[in-house]
């Protein structure tokens, strides 16, 4: 294997591929004969010395709520990360301190990792791209060692194709698009491509560079007429959304004696809203909405490529127990989501990276539900963990997730287990808006009423009221009313609030979040905002 010391030595996360709180973090080398902190255990643990164990391992235990179950992953601090399912429901993920390739089987619970002889003792790398090929290959990413990797579900074979790069590639996400394979190149800044059925010693790639220099190319989603959207942004200066006609390129490339096209024939470029300042994953609705999540806020937006407009979202803040604030450091807590996709039943899916969620927006009715996964890692939020560990504060850094039907599988990358939502489960309340939209001019404010009422067959303690809005010139304030009481079975609680706009506040239309926050869910939804 072609050696890269970077992959072995250190990761550098970059601008939201994975923020807390801004640290930039390293794994130094590790040499167990001269390092006396280390104690051997004979497991991927070794990859760490002894103090940072807790950190980057987790506790492996398995746990469950009403709607998210979680499995503990047998072999311990494996590190899991890109997952995907195949078309029989078993669940697939990449091991990013093992170089394995791992199976989960549903229905006997039971998982296989794979032995992979072509991974270097030590390595490590962040695999954050994987899909699922209908001749069983599950081919990924690997930024370490700048390698595209196939894996036979058929034969249990590994094999490892180089990826192009000039010393400064990230091939990320991964998608496998009829004929071809798709990969954004984070750092190298191009999308490349490749067809998969190339003998494994003829492979040919062919990479689009990125129109806007010096930026990164972040995931991309593909409209219903084969065009590839991604993002090109600078670190939280803002960027572009790029639309690129590949038929129409690939086309040219293939009736053209030239060596090289001119890319600004076939791309089309539209300028991020200011607040939009990483948009790391995007994907489209089955209405041909373009939907992105940003990583440096609790934010996620909409594009309507008719129209070209924009529309921001937030989500509800995060539980305390997931930023601690043990020293009161943390003054605005954010949930970051991070990738995001959609299921067939047109709802959109995503993971809030520091909320320790996976949520489901439905744009027909508005509908936001935020589902809180119960295991948590103290050493990545501000909990204070000392030489104990403290229960239920912290982060389980859930950085991919995959839907199969009604489930969304996840990989809790620090707490070494996966787990899987049940959208199926029913939800224990029901917001009831007084009106979907209203229009307040600036300077002025309105009152709104709304319903919270219970579904559940027990009487739910502990209900806090959700109230976000996107903008600080578009304020929600309680109307007397308490922030957090018991909902008793089959019972309804009216709600008011005021919506207050600020002299100063720009003229156009909003979002509100409006809700219910529980321990293990968060039920809300959106009203819409004309200020004039």
């Amino acid at each position: 294997m072609k050696k890269q010391t970077k992959g072995i030595f250190a990761f550098v996360f970059l601008g939201g591929i994975m923020v807390t709180s801004g640290v930039v973090i390293a794994f130094p080398g590790i040499d167990p004969g001269t390092n006396p902190d280390f104690t051997t255990t004979g497991t991927p643990a070794d990859n760490f010395p002894d103090e940072q164990r807790a950190q980057f391992c987790g506790s492996s235990n398995a746990k469950s709520t009403d709607y998210v179950r979680e499995f503990s992953i047998p072999t311990l601090c494996t590190n899991p990360l890109a997952i995907v399912t195949d078309y029989d429901g078993n669940v697939w993920f990449a091991e990013t301190n093992t170089g394995k390739i791992a199976k989960f089987d549903p229905v006997s619970e039971t998982f296989t990792e794979y032995d992979n002889s072509l991974w270097p003792p030590g390595g490590r790398s962040m695999m954050w791209g994987i899909d699922y090929a209908p001749d069983g290959s599950i081919w990924y990413t690997d930024e370490s060692f700048d390698s595209v990797w196939k894996f036979s579900t058929l034969d249990e074979t590994y094999d490892r194709l180089s990826y192009p790069s000039e010393g400064n590639s990230l091939p990320q996400k991964l998608r496998i698009d009829g004929s071809q394979i798709i990969i954004n190149d984070f750092t190298g800044n191009k999308l490349t491509f490749l067809d998969p059925n190339q003998s494994d010693d003829n492979v040919n790639y062919l990479s689009i560079p990125s129109p806007m220099d010096d930026s990164v190319t972040a995931d991309f989603a593909i409209d219903a007429d084969d065009n590839v959207w991604f993002t090109n942004w600078l670190y939280q200066q803002g960027g572009v959304l790029v639309k690129f006609n590949q038929n129409g390129y690939l086309e040219s490339v293939a009736n053209s004696d030239e060596k090289f096209l001119p890319l600004l024939d076939f791309i089309e470029t539209y300028q991020l809203p200011v607040a939009l300042l990483t948009p790391n994953g995007a994907v489209f609705g089955d209405d041909g909405t373009l939907w992105m999540a940003d990583t440096t806020s609790s934010s996620f937006f909409s594009f309507n490529p008719i129209s070209e407009e924009f529309t921001q979202y937030t989500t509800a803040v995060p539980l305390q127990s997931t930023f601690g604030n043990h020293t009161g450091i943390v003054k605005t807590p954010i949930s970051r989501p991070y990738w995001i996709e959609s299921d067939d039943q047109g709802r959109i899916v995503f993971n809030e990276q520091t909320a320790n969620n996976i949520s489901v927006m439905d744009p027909k009715s508005h509908t936001l539900v935020e589902y809180h996964v119960p295991s948590k890692n103290p050493y990545w939020a501000d909990c204070d963990p000392g030489n104990g560990v403290i229960d239920d504060c912290g982060v389980a850094q859930i950085f991919d997730f995959t839907i199969n039907g009604e489930k969304i599988w996840f990989t809790e990358w620090v707490e070494n287990n996966i787990g899987v939502v049940d959208t199926t489960v029913p939800l224990p309340l029901e917001i009831q808006l007084q009106s979907n939209s209203l229009i307040i001019s600036s300077g002025n404010s309105q009152e709104f009423d709304f319903t919270i009422s219970s579904k559940s067959e027990e009487n739910l303690s502990s209900v806090s009221l959700i109230s976000s809005s996107t903008h600080d010139f578009l304020d929600v304030v309680l109307d007397n009313t308490s922030n957090s009481f018991q909902l008793d079975s089959g019972a309804s609680r009216p709600i008011s609030v005021i919506l207050a706009v600020s002299d100063d506040a720009i003229p156009g239309t909003y979002k509100v979040l409006l809700g219910a926050q529980l321990p293990d869910i968060a039920i809300s939804k959106y009203v819409t905002v004309t200020i004039e």
